[in-house]
């Protein structure tokens, strides 16, 4: 692994990405490895502070950053040290052209965690990751255990009817719900790139932040960001993996099931994504917390003052414990 430092002055210059602003305003650095390529974290918080770092983790889609996870790498940046990154195929991270799995994907969380751990006396961190990245961060807690002392998901994945029908089709087999069909007539060279473009117009990034929100009223700064993200070199490369169903894992209730460290969930009533269905499998468990708030998909821009207020309450538990 290499490590490379830099600040937001020096970035604005890279040629890698000259009409993108970094998602996050703070100081940022790059981690690369030979699985996931470069990929670039964002670090704030006080000098000094004695509290446990806390990694955000973005969702995927076509428009995916660390912007996704803003309001609350802003609320925590004046009280302990807060990361975020942008995960492979997304935000300042390397777009390259290949199938984007979820190894690959978590290699890029654990990554991340090894290295904010190594920054910060090799303690355990706390981690929030967001709809589909809940099933990365699962499978890095199941894998690394020691690397984190507690995960949030937010409108986590994989507990609606469709992931329970992967499942028993996938058996014990760790597996994707990929489809390279789709993949395949997605990258034609032909309209590879053409179709992506229409796909991500202000008015269609609109329709489905609507669908997210599960409303019409949007963030307004969100909006405009994913505008952007989308319209860089190699931006539809991640995307085309996602809708073509190599990121979904199969045995995601087996990953959350599997999570021996204090766990919070939280998911909203209104939009897309509010089917639950399959969370009776964790509900009973003793290191699982479940909240529903009266939002979309995206609590944390909604409902922020109520999401913190909960995460804290629960890290206090958690420490308790």
């Amino acid at each position: 692994m290499q490590v490379a430092s830099t600040t937001q002055s020096d970035h604005a210059a890279d040629t890698r990405a000259p009409s993108m602003p970094p998602p996050l305003d703070a100081p940022l650095f790059e981690l690369t490895d030979a699985r996931t390529g470069r990929i670039t974290c964002y670090a704030d918080g006080p000098t000094g502070s004695p509290e446990r770092p806390l990694l955000l983790i973005h969702s995927v889609n076509a428009a995916a950053t660390a912007y996704e996870m803003r309001p609350l790498f802003e609320h925590y940046r004046a009280t302990r040290p807060v990361y975020a990154l942008d995960l492979p195929g997304f935000g300042l991270s390397d777009r390259v052209d290949r199938i984007y799995t979820p190894r690959i994907m978590t290699d890029a969380i654990l990554l991340a965690a090894n290295e904010i751990r190594r920054r910060h006396g090799d303690i355990a961190i706390d981690a929030v990751a967001l709809s589909l990245s809940c099933e990365f961060a699962a499978r890095a807690g199941t894998e690394a255990p020691n690397l984190f002392r507690t995960q949030a998901l937010l409108s986590p994945t994989g507990f609606d009817r469709r992931a329970e029908a992967a499942a028993k089709k996938a058996g014990n087999k760790d597996t994707t719900q990929a489809m390279p069909w789709v993949r395949n007539i997605l990258t034609v060279p032909l309209w590879k790139h053409g179709f992506f473009t229409l796909l991500t117009s202000r008015a269609s990034i609109r329709f489905f932040l609507q669908k997210t929100f599960g409303r019409k009223d949007i963030d307004e700064g969100l909006l405009e960001y994913d505008y952007i993200t989308t319209h860089q070199p190699g931006a539809e490369n991640a995307p085309y993996s996602f809708v073509s169903g190599y990121l979904f894992s199969a045995q995601a209730l087996k990953l959350y099931q599997t999570l021996a460290m204090p766990v919070w969930m939280v998911h909203g009533v209104r939009g897309d994504f509010v089917d639950y269905h399959g969370k009776h499998a964790v509900e009973g468990l003793p290191n699982w917390t479940i909240q529903v708030m009266q939002t979309g998909a995206m609590p944390h821009f909604e409902q922020l003052d109520k999401v913190v207020a909960g995460y804290d309450d629960f890290l206090t538990r958690a420490a308790g414990a």
